[in-house]
């Protein structure tokens, strides 16, 4: 740790040496005995002009660099400060190729020392970090990072943040580095000089274990929470008015009393204590989330029943247990035993981790994920994979170490310490059981349930509950995934699960009758991969053949036709047929190795009982593959749709087949509804003009006892909102889609200069999204504004949320997730512009599944399904943008059946009652500049 370390950043005038890109700036920080001790920075003049991009990334021009020295002139300085120290960098290897090349040109040999890559050194101890940028990091450490890419400002955070990763790494047990240190020989950087020193440092004294730590069988891990204190007495209900107000005024600062937050804790209560299934379309603001927990522990606590609470996403059950619960033990003025659950595949085995820390590793992304684990398990009290971030190759070594059953590993040592089990036990015990639409929805058809039993339920985003239903209920079969089953278990020659199988037991296997001979097994596993090739291949051909017109090539669906009529689908069923043959094959295979290997066990090493798991989970999961095979394309069920999405620019490998029910709504009347006591669904979305019937239809509560209720927002949507229609943009039926974008890309030009950005653009699909941006960009009209778009620009969207709230000038554009679930409040956002109204195409498979359903009854598929899953839409949409009392801002809606069409009215009447006002773009920018 004593070390000599010189921190490097450079600026240059591209991304390839090779190519004649030069230096432009250079920054350097040295430290030693742990302490800044030295800085360098210089411009320097590469001898060529430096590209338009560049100098918009960097701030350095021309102009900066005509009088800087070349960088002969410097070389000798950088070499002597690099003389016996290591050199460090965020993702070192661009910045050393760079310095060697210019190096090697001027004469010198080239810097030969150890080099520590501050990226991969971030990745493996901050293994839950959001990202690994080093504006991001900067951000996390709480790091003043104030001139993002130049050289000298990059060089000083990068210094500051090595720093900080060297005292992590001086926290660890000496258990810990000793793991590091051992899996550290594979990495691209020198780290494991900095663990062989930690190692030596420790070794000098006797290691005091931090409190919190519990060291077993090896590996050090975070010990479980504190236990519970004692309960105290709650409020009883009914609670005043005057002591919620109280009571919340305690919790949180600032708190503005809202009478329909009040109202609804009422309506929350008073459904449980009757028993009666509740609708309550909560309007945007007025606090839901506390408004059924304050009722729901309240009530838990006074009759000892279990409430859940189940939100739509993982993200939001995170958002729940972090956010929320903290605020509501404020409030009551005690701890509420909260227990979060998610599937079993969500939390590690440890046991399995640690027989895959005995094997020798070779592969670089399985050596960084169990680095990243073995830091990550002394921080976590869950367990939960959702906390990691990894990549690919992480999360195939993740396929090997989640928590599945086990049928060759005894785990009795781990039972204590089990993620999984712990989350159950403080399941049992909870006021509040927090989990997932999806995990709900598992946890009804399960053999064995994994929610201890309920009766009394939250749904949160219960718009949502029956798209989760349809997707539970339906299967997916996909190429990739496929191929990673069949790649994992490999050729005998790969030495891989199949060939260490065949190694370990396939003698003792070859004494069954009948028995699939070593080379038959290969040869199938090696067919296997050809078929499974042509099955995706006829699947895409289908597409193809379906396809009319020349619409977009990306994301391309198609259903699945009747067998006959030589439309392609009978090439379909016949290599499916054979697929699944060989699957079958392949897997009683594997079962015959399996079965011969049971009387082995009590003589078998810890990592040959892991392999025959990997083997038993494998053969599991090629057996669903079988079964999804025949349930989607060989004997699909009647009451299913299904169908095929794929990209025809690289269809076979892009490509997926899925089924689903098309009516849901029996499975969630019979299995749920009626067999709960009390279900509360809450969301900003249930009515359409007022009636709750379409979304009680939806989800089979058309026949169950149910009471509704609407609770208004406490926004001034007169005051605070206006809504526009321009009159100049043609009729979205009239013109052609290139027309269409070429009208809206002009008043979006026109817009953004009005509000000078902070917009959000709501479209309807991605390819009109980026034929905009496109255009727009094409323009050159909006190049001093930061244009973020969902598809194009790489990341989440929590990220572009968060990447359009950092600039003063910016627009977003988003589809599909962007129409509900973002939260920009305040001035952050102005504008928001809804390109179409958000009908669903008439061709997506479910909606057609729908309508056919509806059309056969007798039904109108127009006014039943399509006006109001659009309207529920549109409200998601105008809801993005007022989230506070303070908010102000202009909604544009360019699609002119909002006020031209009959059925215009059904999307004004369940929005906030808001005046349309139809103008020209001259007249609407006029507006927006007098409004903001």
């Amino acid at each position: 740790m004593d070390n000599k370390f010189v921190v490097v950043d450079l600026e240059t005038t591209g991304n390839s040496p090779k190519k004649g890109d030069r230096i432009i700036q250079i920054g350097a920080v040295v430290i030693e005995n742990g302490k800044i001790i030295e800085r360098y920075s210089s411009l320097v003049n590469p001898g060529k002009q430096i590209p338009v991009f560049i100098e918009e990334l960097t701030g350095i021009d021309d102009e900066m660099v005509k009088d800087a020295p070349d960088f002969t002139e410097i070389a000798g300085q950088i070499l002597h400060l690099l003389d016996g120290a290591f050199f460090v960098a965020h993702n070192v290897f661009f910045d050393l190729s760079f310095l060697q090349e210019e190096l090697l040109k001027v004469g010198y040999e080239g810097f030969f020392g150890p080099v520590i890559d501050t990226v991969e050194m971030a990745r493996i101890l901050f293994p839950s970090a959001d990202s690994y940028k080093l504006s991001d990091l900067a951000v996390r450490e709480g790091l003043a990072h104030d001139r993002p890419h130049q050289a000298d400002s990059d060089a000083e955070v990068t210094a500051e943040l090595l720093l900080i990763l060297l005292e992590r790494i001086r926290a660890f047990p000496i258990v810990t580095i000793k793991s590091l240190s051992k899996l550290s020989s594979g990495l691209k950087s020198d780290l494991y000089m900095l663990f062989e020193d930690a190692i030596t440092l420790k070794e000098r004294s006797i290691e005091e274990i931090p409190e919190h730590i519990d060291i077993f069988r090896g590996i050090a891990m975070r010990k479980a929470g504190a236990p519970e204190e004692k309960e105290k007495e709650l409020p009883c209900y009914p609670i005043t008015p005057e002591l919620k107000v109280e009571m919340l005024q305690k919790a949180i600062p600032k708190y503005e009393p809202r009478q329909g937050q009040l109202q609804m804790m009422d309506d929350v209560y008073g459904a449980f204590e009757k028993g009666v299934h509740t609708m309550i379309e909560a309007g945007t603001g007025i606090g839901k989330t506390l408004a059924y927990l304050v009722p729901a522990a309240i009530f838990s606590r006074q009759h000892n029943k279990t409430v859940v609470v189940s939100t739509y996403t993982t993200q939001l059950q995170q958002q729940l247990l972090q956010k929320d619960v903290p605020i509501l033990e404020d409030i009551l003025g005690q701890r509420v035993k909260t227990a979060l659950l998610k599937g079993r595949s969500h939390y590690i085995n440890l046991a399995r981790f640690e027989v895959s820390m005995i094997e020798e590793e070779d592969n670089y992304d399985t050596a960084l994920t169990k680095m990243q684990i073995l830091v990550w398990l002394t921080e976590t009290e869950t367990g939960d994979y959702d906390e990691l971030n990894l990549s690919s190759g992480g999360m195939i070594y993740w396929n090997k170490i989640k928590n599945d059953h086990s049928v060759f590993m005894k785990t009795n040592h781990w039972q204590q310490k089990d993620f999984f089990l712990r989350a159950r036990r403080a399941s049992e015990s909870a006021d509040i059981i927090i989990t997932n639409h999806a995990m709900l929805l598992s946890d009804l058809t399960a053999d064995q349930p994994f929610i201890p039993q309920y009766d009394h339920v939250i749904l949160d985003e219960a718009h949502q509950f029956e798209k989760a239903a349809g997707r539970y209920l339906g299967e997916t079969l996909e190429y990739l995934s496929i191929r990673l089953l069949i790649n994992q278990l490999g050729l005998y020659e790969q030495k891989q699960v199949f060939g260490k199988l065949e190694d370990l037991v396939g003698e003792k296997a070859s004494q069954q009758t009948p028995y699939l001979h070593t080379f038959e097994l290969n040869h199938l596993i090696a067919l296997v991969h050809s078929e499974t090739d042509a099955l995706f291949k006829a699947a895409s051909g289908l597409v193809k053949k379906s396809r009319t017109g020349k619409g977009p090539l990306n994301r391309v669906k198609c259903r699945l036709p009747k067998s006959g009529n030589n439309n392609g689908r009978d090439a379909l069923y016949v290599v499916a047929e054979r697929f699944s043959f060989m699957i079958r094959d392949i897997v009683e295979g594997l079962e015959q190795r399996l079965k011969a290997a049971e009387p082995l066990m009590p003589s078998l090493e810890k990592n040959e009982l892991a392999l025959l798991e990997e083997a038993a989970l494998l053969a599991a999961e090629l057996e669903g593959c079988r079964a999804k095979v025949r349930n989607l394309v060989l004997y699909p069920d009647p009451d299913y749709v299904t169908w095929i999405e794929t990209d025809l620019r690289s269809n076979q490998n892009t490509t997926t087949i899925y089924g689903r029910p098309a009516d849901v709504s029996p499975f969630l009347r019979d299995r749920f509804f009626c067999t709960k006591q009390c279900v509360i669904l809450t969301s900003a979305t249930l009515s359409v003009k007022n009636s709750f019937e379409f979304l009680k239809k939806e989800l089979g509560m058309d026949s169950v006892h149910s009471v509704v209720k609407q609770i208004a927002s406490p926004f001034d949507y007169g005051k605070q909102v206006q809504l526009f229609v321009p009159k100049d943009i043609p009729e979205i039926k009239s013109v052609s889609d290139e027309e269409y974008i070429a009208s809206i890309t002009e008043h979006i030009i026109s817009i953004a200069e009005a509000t000078k950005g902070r917009m959000l653009i709501l479209f309807t699909s991605h390819d009109m999204l980026k034929k905009t941006y496109e255009l727009i960009k094409e323009s050159g009209m909006l190049d001093d504004y930061a244009m973020i778009a969902q598809g194009i620009t790489a990341g989440s969207r929590s990220r572009l949320t968060r990447n359009f709230q950092k600039f003063d000038k910016a627009i977003l554009f988003g589809t599909s997730s962007f129409w509900e679930g973002v939260d920009i409040p305040g001035e952050d956002l102005s504008c928001l512009i809804i390109v179409r109204l958000p009908f669903s195409p008439p061709d997506e498979p479910v909606t057609e599944a729908k309508c056919d359903q509806i059309r056969k009854r007798g039904g109108s598929p127009f006014s039943e399904l399509s006006l109001p899953e659009a309207v529920l839409r549109f409200k998601q949409g105008f809801g993005r943008l007022v989230r506070t009392t303070s908010d102000r801002g202009i909604v544009v809606v360019f699609d002119r059946r909002l006020v031209t069409a009959s059925y215009g009215r059904a999307f004004l009447e369940s929005i906030p009652d808001v005046p349309v006002r139809k103008v020209s773009v001259q007249e609407l920018t006029d507006s927006i500049e007098k409004w903001l």
